[in-house]
């Protein structure tokens, strides 16, 4: 029996997607496409067993297996492999229980972001974690990354809200990783492990997270410098007046007239950069006033009170993700550095764009340091010169290795999927890369879950 006849033997045919159609749309997420492939079929799950039934057929049958969220990821993490099954978890998209009391939610994979936060302000609560994509990624695939976002320097990336997992293993059995208190520390930290492994080592089918609480108060500063190196300076200067905001978020030049042109908005006549800050809760109107005189002092144009139009910028940012996809000529970059080089990174992107003339925008989780640099070059007559592709490698190559000599790393939240295995081993270095592929074996050892990912 071939596995296309015992998936469907065992799930039924309306869960298995054989035409070409969706096979090409479920082959590829977000992220440049380096080696096109069609899976086989794409396995629409509904439950638990749904998932262990196609886990099992791909282990008897030596089948790769990609699982797949909503398919907004930018790394490849969820590109098809070469005569795969992709599994897709959209379907189970349930939240199990949302406890206000415990401050918890338990959540099936394909639950949708922005979904599981509406059900949770209703109780004065929030899942902290918010990607650019949050409304349209899901846990399990925030899960996957430990995606990040914009509440980040403050509340975390994914991981440190995730309490307990449900893990589909590559034979096909089911565990439970992790506790439902917030305090745990019984054995390894499993939980953590799977937090970020892009599918390579489980399919992850259940998930309980810790909720935060829903801000009283917001307060939302918009910061106008006259370049970009000011505005990351002054990161730096709300740092040292030791102010924890909840957001904060650099655009530069290229990005504010992007939004300009998709918005019909002035930014760019009013500054070349902008650093966007959100204080919340009961002390964010003290923290607010605390930090504009100190962004004035830098050198900047503040908002001097609360802003209608300084919490509009949050949400064009918030949801910017969507403006244009990558692909072979456009590359959005997602390196994070020490905040304390976050000034001399900025300031060297400028030059590396002009150096290797290409183009150049960037936006940035600026409180933690982690920085979207999109580099691209300009096709003509949708074809792009041999010499421009060259010069646009050797602008991301340079960004890489700059970020790893300033003490950061590759990939601060997006994953290294496939598109990023070129550079994992400037940054992780044997035998630490030989010990990840020992772990991966003892998961799956006959490598069938999501090949030539992550490690």
């Amino acid at each position: 029996m071939s596995i296309i006849d015992e998936l469907t033997s065992a799930l039924g045919p309306a869960k298995i997607a054989l035409d070409t159609a969706t096979l090409t749309a479920y082959a590829v997420d977000q992220a440049p496409v380096l080696d096109y492939q069609l899976p086989q079929a794409v396995v629409r799950a509904e439950t638990v067993e749904d998932v262990q039934s196609t886990v099992r057929a791909c282990a008897a049958h030596g089948v790769p297996l990609v699982a797949r969220g909503a398919g907004t990821g930018v790394s490849g993490g969820a590109h098809a492999s070469k005569d795969c099954i992709v599994l897709s978890l959209e379907r189970m998209n349930r939240i199990l229980d949302l406890n206000p009391e415990d401050e918890t939610a338990a959540v099936e994979p394909g639950v949708i972001n922005a979904d599981l936060n509406a059900a949770a302000a209703v109780h004065g609560l929030m899942y902290a974690p918010d990607p650019a994509s949050f409304k349209l990624s899901t846990i399990g695939g925030n899960v996957a990354t430990n995606a990040g976002g914009l509440r980040c320097a403050k509340y975390g990336v994914t991981r440190d809200s995730v309490l307990a997992l449900d893990v589909v293993l590559a034979d096909g059995s089911l565990i439970h990783t992790g506790h439902q208190t917030f305090k745990g520390v019984a054995g390894y930290d499993l939980t953590g492990l799977f937090v970020g492994s892009e599918g390579t080592l489980g399919i992850v089918v259940g998930i309980t997270v810790r909720l935060k609480y829903l801000p009283q108060d917001v307060h939302t500063i918009a910061a106008f410098y006259p370049d970009f190196r000011s505005a990351a300076a002054g990161v730096l200067a709300v740092g040292k007046a030791r102010v924890q905001p909840a957001i904060m978020e650099l655009l530069d030049s290229g990005t504010l007239a992007q939004l300009d042109e998709v918005h019909g908005s002035d930014l760019a006549s009013r500054g070349a950069s902008l650093l966007l800050i959100q204080t919340d809760g009961f002390g964010a109107a003290a923290e607010a006033a605390a930090i504009r005189p100190v962004l004035v002092a830098g050198g900047a144009v503040v908002t001097m009170e609360a802003s209608a139009e300084a919490e509009q910028l949050v949400d064009l940012r918030r949801n910017s993700r969507g403006v244009e996809v990558d692909d072979e000529y456009r590359v959005g970059e997602d390196v994070a550095v020490p905040r304390s080089r976050l000034v001399d990174y900025a300031e060297a992107l400028e030059t590396m764009a002009a150096t290797h003339e290409v183009k150049l925008k960037v936006v940035a989780h600026a409180g933690d340091g982690n920085l979207h640099p999109t580099f691209w070059v300009d096709r003509v007559d949708k074809t792009v010169a041999a010499d421009a592709m060259v010069r646009l490698g050797a602008a991301l190559d340079e960004s890489i290795t700059l970020a790893l000599a300033l003490g950061g790393t590759i990939t601060g939240e997006h994953g290294i999927g496939q598109y990023k295995l070129r550079w994992l081993g400037l940054e992780q270095k044997e035998p630490v890369r030989e010990l990840q592929r020992r772990i991966k074996e003892l998961f799956d050892p006959a490598g069938i879950l999501n090949p030539g990912k992550a490690i």
